[in-house]
């Protein structure tokens, strides 16, 4: 218990309390703005902008090819301030123009696209603008974490959800559906120009640092690149159930059995985002590491028992608060709760361990495999069982994929000229 205990209040006295709070706020507030806009906007005109807005979402990850990915890891390695700060010169620098780069290619893409929507052309390439608000405020809060500032790093969090919940009243209120792309491109606008000044940056800085090269680049696409695939693994069973069982019921049943589960992720990556510029700063202390990689497994395993007992024993329950109908998805439920578990335990960790090594590549080739798992075994799974044939996919890649990491990062992590 004692190295749980440990673990917990070194997660404290980084603010990861506030990092934890700040994103149910944001999730609270979140889900405030996406209520709203459904009432103030009629259902067909709203769709035509979250069907534009998810493309958008989907891309998001390689704004500026991910060197925001690539300024938290190597940003942490870097002993001086003004290195750090250099650094974030330059990932600004070249990631404005490559994102500029991106909303061009998005916006000519965009005519020679026959949409189903008649407005979806002229909301994608309004909010492809969101690209390069939401990659400066990525290196904003990069750039806090890397100054141990987590307290203002959880304060953008909120910010940014608040933001997002005002403008999407006042705009949707006046402009209806336009307001609300407005209020999307704003949020993150008003954001980053909110935090700016925290970061205390001289923008005359011109150091050159060595690190800048073909490696540096290299691993934030690639760290990018495993996003988005991440992302796909979460939405092609919903793709697949819908094609494969062609009955939108089942589709709608999946979604909101998947809800709870898929929302506990956000656990982990709290503790993550909290610790990773701590943990990558030692990542060459093998003592340290060790350390945090049982005391977080530990943690998380406590956890995940955890739930899954309480699915277990009370799934039913839990699923007939959000519908009756649901109850007798609660093997399904279950099925799910153990897959998170493997997310927790395993993935959460080491596939940020590996990032932390600079191996963003193998998190990429993991997730790009059980992508291409998912669907062979879906189209076996899904017929024969339904959605709970998509439930043991999706439970059997999670722990795949988190133990696949865990044994590439052990094999790796020897190879490192460790203290």
């Amino acid at each position: 218990m004692n190295l749980i205990t440990s673990y917990i209040s070194n997660f404290i006295s980084r603010k990861g309390s506030y990092v934890f709070l700040a994103t149910i706020f944001a999730r609270i507030f979140s889900f405030l703005a996406a209520w709203f806009a459904l009432k103030l906007i009629p259902n067909k005109e709203l769709g035509e902008v979250l069907f534009a807005y998810n493309i958008i979402i989907f891309i998001l990850p390689i704004s500026g090819l991910g060197l925001h990915q690539s300024f938290i890891r190597y940003g942490a390695l870097l002993k001086t301030t003004e290195e750090k700060n250099s650094l974030f010169l330059y990932v600004f620098k070249k990631g404005f123009w490559v994102s500029l780069l991106l909303i061009a290619i998005i916006s000519v893409s965009a005519f020679f696209i026959d949409f189903q929507f008649s407005n979806t052309k002229t909301y994608l390439i309004l909010l492809s603008f969101i690209i390069i608000p939401s990659f400066l405020l990525e290196i904003i809060k990069a750039q806090l974490r890397l100054s141990h500032n987590n307290k203002s790093f959880a304060y953008t969090e909120i910010a940014q959800s608040i933001i997002l919940l005002i403008t999407v009243i006042i705009l949707s209120y006046y402009f209806a559906e336009f307001g609300y792309a407005i209020a999307l491109l704003l949020s993150p606008l008003l954001t980053a120009l909110l935090f700016i000044n925290k970061i205390n940056i001289n923008f005359k800085l011109k150091t050159k640092l060595p690190i800048t090269d073909a490696t540096f680049w290299k691993y934030g696409f690639f760290a990018s690149l495993s996003n988005v695939v991440t992302q796909l693994l979460f939405v092609i069973d919903i793709l697949l159930i819908g094609y494969l069982l062609a009955d939108t019921e089942m589709v709608t049943n999946y979604r909101y059995i998947s809800l709870i589960p898929f929302s506990l992720l956000f656990l982990p990556r709290v503790f993550i985002a909290t610790d990773f510029v701590a943990f990558t700063e030692k990542i060459y202390d093998n003592m340290y590491i060790k350390k945090y990689m049982k005391s977080y497994m530990l943690l998380f395993l406590i956890v995940s028992i955890f739930l899954m007992l309480l699915s277990y024993f009370f799934g039913e329950f839990i699923l007939k608060l959000l519908d009756e109908k649901f109850v007798e998805y609660s093997t399904t439920f279950f099925i799910l709760m153990v897959g998170i578990s493997g997310i927790f335990m395993f993935r959460g960790l080491y596939g940020n361990l590996l990032s932390s090594i600079g191996k963003a590549h193998i998190n990429y080739y993991i997730a790009t495999i059980a992508l291409l798992l998912n669907i062979v075994s879906n189209y076996y799974l899904i017929p024969k069982y339904g959605i709970r044939g998509a439930a043991i996919t999706s439970a059997l890649l999670m722990w795949f994929t988190g133990i696949a990491s865990y044994v590439w990062f052990l094999y790796l992590y020897k190879k490192l000229p460790l203290k």
